[in-house]
């Protein structure tokens, strides 16, 4: 039996990321145009292109192919009135709402989405992917492969995750999920 090969890609960095905003359907920070097709080699063979429906998140999978598939359950966690919101100013105005989110994965103090709510979510994804063999990459969002990490480890480490922009990170799947870290090329040089 072949196995699910799962590549989760971070999109490219963002202007609200830099200012520690949460995210709105914001376009990159980089001029994607200029760069389409410029990590198309990236990954041998060809998998299948997938990436959520945001700005950032198409803009980023054009990096890799022009033949993407946009899955709504990659969408970015629903932040509700917090979208644009600076963190610091959360703190701020808002600082045990925050920290009661933080502390609590069902709490959705913002109108939006929980973080459990989001963990179920990617996992109905993932279980669609385990009868599909061969390779898979899909550029989203930093929540949602904390989520999907969250769900494959069956740990509480949510906020213990960091993802940063452009990072990946695979999972395979033959019977069960298992994480593979992704080792640097040999040949790439600093």
């Amino acid at each position: 039996m072949q196995a699910t090969r799962l590549t989760l890609m971070c999109h490219a960095r963002t202007v609200a990321q830099k200012l520690a905003r949460f995210p709105t359907d914001e376009p990159l920070e980089m001029d994607g145009a200029s760069a389409k097709g410029s990590r198309s080699r990236q990954f041998k063979g060809t998998p299948r292109l997938v990436c959520g429906p945001e700005l950032r998140t198409r803009q980023t999978a054009e990096l890799f192919g022009s033949d993407v598939e946009i899955i709504a359950a990659l969408g970015d966690c629903d932040f509700g009135r917090w979208k644009g919101a600076r963190i610091d100013d959360l703190q701020t105005t808002e600082a045990e709402t925050l920290q009661a989110w933080l502390d609590d994965p069902d709490s959705a103090p913002h109108g939006g989405e929980s973080v459990a709510q989001l963990v179920e979510r990617v996992a109905a994804w993932l279980t669609t992917l385990t009868a599909t063999p061969g390779h898979v990459v899909a550029i989203t969002h930093p929540f949602v492969i904390r989520a999907a990490l969250t769900h494959v480890l069956q740990s509480p480490a949510f906020n213990l995750i960091d993802v940063e922009p452009l990072s990946a990170i695979e999972l395979r799947f033959n019977g069960r999920w298992r994480i593979r870290f992704l080792g640097m090329d040999p040949e790439e040089t600093f």
